[in-house]
């Protein structure tokens, strides 16, 4: 059985980049993160190289630096041109015959205006509008699993900061 592996990827910016100088990333790069990001199953094949370099009980790491997340206005579920630019090429990146096997979890978050209960219920709809979308653009709904996490994980300290209003996309490889 294949460990679970949840792992953040990226479509707006890379982590040490600030939200204010965003750029895209091409397809091509986004398969290339996930086909270093996840354990594709056992392979046949004979290394030659040294004993560390063969060792098939080590760990791959994880690459680093890339941050999948669609930002949202206030009170918003609704997808910018922004993201919808961005969702197409993370959409193409899906159906990619490389990552056929790999499965999503679509995150909604809020920051924390609202109560519990609205934050929720916007946290969904952040996560279904994503999910639909990506499904219109041709994605299987069963490679998709949208939840709604309200405010309950800010990504930045200040709770009520812009950044918080976001839905992350994480493999989620079964």
């Amino acid at each position: 059985m294949m460990k679970r592996l949840i792992a953040t990827a990226a479509i707006l910016t890379a982590m040490s980049v600030p939200a204010s100088a965003q750029s895209a990333y091409t397809t091509e790069e986004l398969v290339d993160f996930y086909i270093n990001s996840i354990d594709m199953g056992a392979t046949r094949g004979i290394c030659i190289g040294t004993a560390q370099e063969c060792d098939t009980a080590a760990t791959p790491s994880v690459p680093q630096g890339l941050d999948m997340r669609i930002n949202f206005e206030l009170d918003s579920a609704t997808l910018t041109s922004e993201a919808a630019e961005s969702l197409k090429v993370f959409a193409r990146m899906m159906q990619d015959e490389r990552l056929e096997i790999a499965r999503f979890v679509v995150e909604g978050h809020t920051d924390a205006r609202g109560s519990e209960g609205y934050n929720i219920d916007l946290s969904e709809a952040r996560a279904a509008a994503v999910s639909e979308f990506l499904t219109n653009e041709g994605i299987s709904e069963d490679r998709l699993s949208a939840v709604g996490l309200g405010k309950a994980q800010p990504r930045v300290d200040d709770e009520f900061d812009p950044e918080n209003r976001r839905v992350e996309l994480r493999i989620d490889l079964r």
